[in-house]
């Protein structure tokens, strides 16, 4: 019998169960992994970007859960010894048309309480002498980190406060009473007073399996990305982005600095035939048949055929890809990039066509769901970790508890 029972063993779910061994440290606490490693889906394929929270609607969740986050994630690696760095990054504008839009994105970063700054020509040549551009948003507090890192001295963290981890056992049934929810898996059964839904790219599913009716379902876009070859890894000296298209969600192919010294260039955003899908033969019918008869995937489609095609056209045209790279750095020849790792990204549509463009966390019962929460998630993880602790009822026998955070 747990006190708490974390569905996910990505780097939410730890987070969670760090937040709450924290907290409670006599709480039994158990998270739960279908696969055989920690954080093999979407924080293992993370970008591994620390986000300073400069594009989230001001008062949102990510806007103030990235930018705690960031301090957060950074002071949590200080102290536990997990690689990073804070290497800034621009935001480059590379028409006139782009330039009003960065003025709004700087306004933005003012209103989250950033301290981003507005530079010229002459002086985002001094930062990146190899980058094309007009004018750029200089964001300091953007870094990167290995998340993977973060999310086993998480899962040590809860097990030296005698959490259980438990890899290869997948949930296959949630049955709530008045005082415990039961969870049945493919390697037995567990108890406990308190699930929490962790699951990401199959969260909407273990909500539909403790009784949540869900307004979002969640359908997966792959990203896909290129790296430099190694003698071209000096054009990139922080994280390079484009000004983002404001009618599409997604935040346009960009440069990517890794902590292991690799530069990564991308993602595009393509509808994945599997919610795993990581390549692009990868089809899963039941998901498949799941986006195609979902009317809120038609109508968030539908107005957005136009950049699809165009995302689509990149996922199968490395010249396209090219093309998107070179407009912010223009001297990038097709021998200088080579394909890598692609990403999936668990997106919540409402069923009005909407994408839900903010984490969304919902309760019901005994149980509480992490519904929606794509990137910043990673960067937001320890924030998020302390919201869900918050909103969880105490466990029995808290008065002996110590509550110190």
């Amino acid at each position: 019998m747990y006190d708490y029972i974390i569905v996910g063993g990505g780097i939410v779910g730890l987070s969670t169960g760090y937040a709450l061994s924290e907290k409670y440290p006599h709480a039994k606490i158990a998270v739960i992994e279908k696969e055989q490693t920690l954080s093999f889906h979407q924080t293992g394929h993370n970008s591994g970007v620390i986000h300073s929270g400069i594009y989230y609607k001001p008062g949102s969740y990510k806007a103030k859960f990235a930018r705690e986050g960031n301090e957060a994630m950074v002071s949590f690696c200080r102290k536990y010894g997990v690689a990073y760095e804070v290497c800034g990054k621009v935001i480059v504008a590379t028409s006139k048309e782009e330039l009003p839009l960065m003025d709004n994105l700087y306004r933005r970063g003012l209103q989250n309480g950033l301290n981003v700054r507005k530079i010229g020509v002459e002086e985002l040549k001094e930062i990146e002498p190899h980058v094309n551009g007009l004018g750029a948003i200089h964001v300091p507090s953007t870094g990167i980190v290995d998340y993977k890192g973060v999310s086993h001295t998480f899962a040590r963290l809860i097990q030296e406060k005698g959490g259980d981890i438990i890899l290869a056992t997948k949930v296959e049934k949630i049955s709530e009473r008045k005082d415990r929810i039961t969870v049945e898996t493919d390697r037995g059964t567990f108890q406990s007073y308190y699930l929490i839904n962790c699951a990401g790219l199959h969260s909407d599913r273990v909500a539909k399996m403790s009784g949540l009716q869900t307004k979002a379902k969640i359908v997966p876009f792959r990203g896909e990305y290129y790296e430099l070859v190694p003698e071209k890894r000096h054009l990139v000296n922080h994280l390079i982005y484009p000004v983002p298209n404001p009618n599409f969600p997604f935040l346009g192919v960009h440069f990517t600095r890794m902590i292991n010294g690799e530069v990564h260039a991308g993602p595009n955003a393509v509808l994945s035939f599997k919610r795993e899908g990581y390549t692009k033969t990868d089809f899963n019918i039941k998901d498949f048949l799941e986006v195609m008869t979902y009317s809120g995937f038609w109508k968030m489609a539908m107005p957005n055929i136009k950049e699809g095609i165009h995302e689509m056209i990149r996922s199968f045209s490395k010249q396209a890809f090219l093309r998107s790279l070179r407009r912010l750095i223009p001297e990038l020849t097709e021998h200088d990039i080579v394909p890598t790792h692609a990403g999936v990204r668990a997106q919540a549509i409402m069923r009005d066509g909407s994408m839900v463009d903010d984490f969304l966390i919902d309760a019901s019962g005994r149980s509480v769901h992490i519904l929606n929460a794509p990137s910043p998630a990673a960067t937001a993880s320890i924030s998020i970790g302390r919201e869900i602790s918050v909103q969880v009822p105490e466990p029995p026998g808290v008065h002996n508890y110590s509550k110190s955070m």
